[in-house]
């Protein structure tokens, strides 16, 4: 349920006519959202016939324009285009006279703030940053997944309240971010999100080839608990053989590795050293077990001397904790 107090109803935007500039997975997806608050969305631009299966399928009936015509249609415009493409995209837009003064102009890229925009600006448009902090499939539950969704926002101070009551309208819950953190911000979503979905894709990928026959269904309760605790703990959630200082066990996971996923050994000791970091500094990790483990991160040997990097117990007891 969104909690965040509703702004005062002056302060709420207009009912308007929206457009879309880059029918990827997150537009259509924020003007079907913003068609259910009651906004209009009148033109969408997309290129790929993907792009365009998504308008058709999330903006039925809303005509395909270009993205000169999308602006001279909508009141409000969503640029939801890669990150990279984006400054070059505005400098176009307003370059050749798209942008018309009081056009509310959004985009949402995470790395960048309100600045982007400034060519824009300068042609009398209202800059908005509304950065959905979700990951979108490209079909009709990202809409349902919008609500309660966290949006990072940046605009200039007169707007603020404008923008917060879009993502409101959304059904999101926005969160100011300074301008100059935005690539920060962003860098943080990129390392949780992002990269989760590699270690969780790598770590079905081992038990399949350990015999697992269902890895999601293994992985689906212990991630999920995992991760509510992360969320409620933070470091004090940390556990596992890291975290314990079992150095042997550590050398025999990197063993197993490098004979069946030489691709995986970079990612694992990197994020072990990280977690022994992080363990050492809340105490967790005892100083005299981190200089075994280590050792065995900086070269992958055992500490032990077992060649086959077993740690007596066969790796088995407690891996999972």
């Amino acid at each position: 349920m969104n909690t965040t107090p509703q702004p005062d109803p002056k302060d709420r935007p207009a009912r308007l006519t929206v457009g879309v500039v880059g029918a990827g997975r997150v537009g259509p997806a924020l003007a079907a959202s913003l068609q259910l608050a009651g906004h209009r969305p009148v033109a969408v631009s997309g290129v790929s016939d993907a792009s365009r299966r998504r308008a058709a399928a999330l903006l039925p009936d809303v005509p395909l324009m270009t993205p000169a015509e999308v602006l001279a249609h909508a009141e409000l415009v969503l640029l939801t285009v890669p990150d990279d493409a984006l400054p070059g995209l505005v400098a176009g837009l307003a370059e050749t006279g798209a942008v018309r003064p009081g056009q509310l102009l959004v985009h949402t890229s995470g790395r960048y703030g309100s600045r982007v925009l400034d060519p824009a600006l300068r042609a009398g448009a209202l800059p908005l940053a509304l950065h959905p902090a979700m990951t979108f499939t490209g079909t009709p539950v990202d809409v349902q997944r919008l609500a309660g969704c966290s949006f990072g926002v940046t605009a200039p101070e007169e707007l603020r309240l404008a923008a917060e009551a879009l993502v409101i309208e959304m059904g999101g819950e926005p969160e100011w971010i300074a301008e100059d953190k935005r690539p920060l911000y962003h860098a943080a979503l990129a390392l949780g999100a992002n990269h989760l979905v590699t270690l969780v894709a790598q770590s079905m990928e081992l038990l399949r080839t350990a015999g697992v026959e269902a890895p999601d269904r293994m992985l689906g309760p212990l991630l999920g608990a995992a991760l509510d605790n992360a969320l409620r703990a933070g470091d004090a959630a940390l556990t596992g053989p890291v975290a314990r200082g079992d150095a042997g066990t550590v050398a025999a996971h990197i063993t197993q590795l490098r004979t069946h996923a030489p691709q995986a050994v970079a990612g694992y000791v990197a994020m072990a050293r990280a977690t022994a970091d992080r363990a050492l500094d809340h105490g967790l990790l005892k100083p005299e077990l981190a200089e075994d483990l280590l050792g065995v991160l900086a070269d992958g040997s055992d500490p032990a001397g077992r060649a086959d990097g077993t740690d007596g117990n066969n790796g088995t007891e407690g891996d999972a904790r």
